[in-house]
């Protein structure tokens, strides 16, 4: 059961609730280039917890190589932001900013991360890519995922 105002993740994406991605052309030639890598950090992501009703609270990392088009950010913000009230576990949530990203941009190649808070002493970190390789410099901008855990001394 969720709680007062909490709408199931599959609910919000079959009524389509969420609102409309925006995109751009890119504005350069991406055959010709070996990268002009994005990368989109959002550090204020928050959903709920489908069984319990408590917040999530996650780092969402784009790291993508455009095809024909660009993600515009303000309309990224917005769809972010609109899943305060959705009830979803983290490894629903990070699929689906992916598949959606994927769908809209059809980029040459996407990683979306979800790396959320510790609750309870767990941390949570879920990670989709494209197959294949890397492109030149993506490893640079994915950074390492830290945990938001403390580490035990040794």
């Amino acid at each position: 059961m969720l709680y007062e105002g909490v709408k199931p993740l599959q609910e919000v994406v079959d009524k389509r609730l969420l609102p409309a991605l925006e995109t751009f052309p890119t504005p350069y030639d991406t055959s010709a280039r070996a990268a002009g890598l994005v990368r989109i950090v959002f550090p204020e992501f928050t959903c709920v917890c489908p069984r319990t009703g408590y917040p999530d609270f996650a780092t969402i990392l784009v790291c993508y190589l455009p095809g024909r088009v660009c993600l515009e950010l303000k309309s990224w913000k917005l769809y972010l932001n609109a899943f305060r009230m959705v009830g979803a576990f983290h490894e629903a949530v990070t699929s689906h900013l992916f598949d959606t990203l994927q769908q809209t941009l059809k980029p040459r190649w996407l990683l979306v991360a979800g790396d959320f808070l510790p609750r309870g002493n767990v941390d949570t970190t879920v990670v989709f890519e494209t197959p294949g390789s890397r492109p030149a410099g993506a490893d640079l901008l994915i950074g390492t995922l830290k945990p938001g855990c403390k580490e035990l001394p040794r």
